[in-house]
């Protein structure tokens, strides 16, 4: 049996076809000279959900729908004498809707490729799809390669050991031979985090770091979680939102100076009202702390109010996903997915607000000198100036009026009147 060996396009392709004609787990392990378990974790991992119906059966899924007497759901309707069971619209308006899942998924084969009720069932499947499944797979193989393979603990500490010794004009060999039981990484990696700014030392602080202009190259990244994606890619956003309507928010950050200060900012996309926050680095645990101190400042009800779903970029920031999504009691406040790769299009609203920022804080400009009163000021400008998508009103009057005037009132915003508004780098000049 061959061991520690990966799923090759064929092989799943073979898995699809055999579990169509109802072969069991062990004769396709056998077959395919895998274990079982390999197997059985294949599909139950990368079978795909399907919204796929039954011909001429009406698409109930509720689990009272055999007893259910419902009638006149539909308040314009009124007229219907049909069971409210036995029409399309029961399951998205009936208050008492329980969704029946077939219990056959939760055995062998864990899908519905080769079952004989398959056609005649209005139940949600799943199906395994080979080409889907090596997409996955791939996914999952090319993403959890990627970022530094570090902690951010483990960062933290290196920082704290490397940096006072490297501004002290030590080389990075010098500290690395003579503090060797303090070290888990090699030379060439703290180089390559310095480059990439992860550390508060800089290219600079080393004379004889090389400092031609650098290669077209995306620096060194880190990934906190370098599987994050996972279950949160774009095309599941729009899965869920179709399912779930809720309020977006969209999540980006503004830089600085590379290695300088940075802004994490907030945009609702349903009245174009952002917020900012200064972080002293754009690090995993920077954003993590922003959301903590809001989340303590608006308390839950109103965080998860206002934050239901946020959509952000592949940004290393934002690679711990689990650590924004749940409060530090395990309770979850909000969810999170990614925009695809290089498709900053997918977050329109918080790229275009960007160019407000923009023109008080131009590109390359430090963000060093700034606090939060600064920020709050700067945003209390943007919010108030008047847009003519929102018939002329500004953001922050929209958004009084869907969450109320208290709540910018606890984020340092206030209304700045029409004449007084300043959008120009003067605003913070000190």
């Amino acid at each position: 049996m061959a061991k520690n060996k990966h799923l090759t396009n064929y092989e799943r392709l073979q898995i699809e076809r055999l579990i169509s004609e109802q072969t069991s787990l062990s004769q396709i392990a056998e077959k395919l000279e895998k274990s079982k378990s390999t197997i059985s974790r294949e599909i139950r991992s990368r079978a795909v959900q399907s919204d796929k119906g039954a011909p001429f059966r009406v698409r109930n899924r509720c689990a009272r729908r055999m007893d259910c007497n419902k009638y006149h759901l539909c308040v314009d309707k009124t007229r219907c004498s049909r069971k409210c069971s036995t029409c399309k619209l029961c399951n998205e308006i009936c208050q008492g809707y329980e969704e029946q899942v077939c219990y056959k998924l939760y055995e062998p084969p864990y899908c519905c490729n080769g079952c004989i009720d398959e056609r005649q069932c209005v139940l949600r499947k799943r199906y395994y799809l080979n080409k889907k499944a090596h997409e996955a797979y791939r996914e999952m193989l090319v993403e959890s390669r990627l970022g530094a393979n570090i902690t951010e603990e483990e960062l933290l500490i290196l920082d704290e050991l490397v940096s006072p010794l490297i501004k002290r004009g030590q080389s990075v060999h010098h500290i690395v031979k003579n503090n060797a039981d303090k070290f888990n990484v090699s030379e060439k990696p703290i180089y390559r985090y310095v480059d990439g700014g992860l550390l508060t030392a800089k290219n600079i602080d080393m004379p004889r770091v090389c400092r031609i202009k650098p290669r077209k190259n995306k620096p060194v990244a880190h990934k906190v979680d370098s599987k994050c994606r996972i279950g949160r890619t774009y095309a599941q956003y729009e899965a869920f939102i179709k399912e779930t309507p809720v309020s977006v928010v969209e999540m980006d950050s503004v830089i600085g100076r590379v290695g300088g200060k940075v802004l994490l900012t907030l945009m609702f996309t349903s009245c174009d009202f952002m917020l900012a926050f200064i972080r002293d680095r754009n690090t995993s645990q920077s954003v993590i702390d922003t959301f903590d101190r809001l989340y303590g400042l608006l308390g839950a009800k109103t965080f998860e109010k206002l934050f239901p779903l946020l959509l952000t970029d592949n940004g290393s920031e934002f690679s711990n996903p689990l650590k924004l999504e749940f409060d530090g009691d395990g309770n979850k406040r909000t969810i999170i997915f990614y925009c695809d790769p290089y498709a900053s299009f997918q977050k329109p609203h918080v790229e275009h607000n960007h160019e407000f920022v923009r023109r008080i804080l131009p590109k390359g400009k430090s963000f060093d000198h700034l606090e939060q009163p600064d920020i709050n000021l700067m945003m209390s400008h943007i919010n108030s100036y008047s847009r003519d998508k929102l018939s002329d009103k500004s953001p922050l009057e929209l958004f009084s009026f869907l969450y109320g005037r208290n709540i910018p009132k606890k984020l340092g915003i206030s209304k700045i009147l029409p004449n007084d508004i300043i959008l120009k780098p003067e605003l913070l000049k000190k």
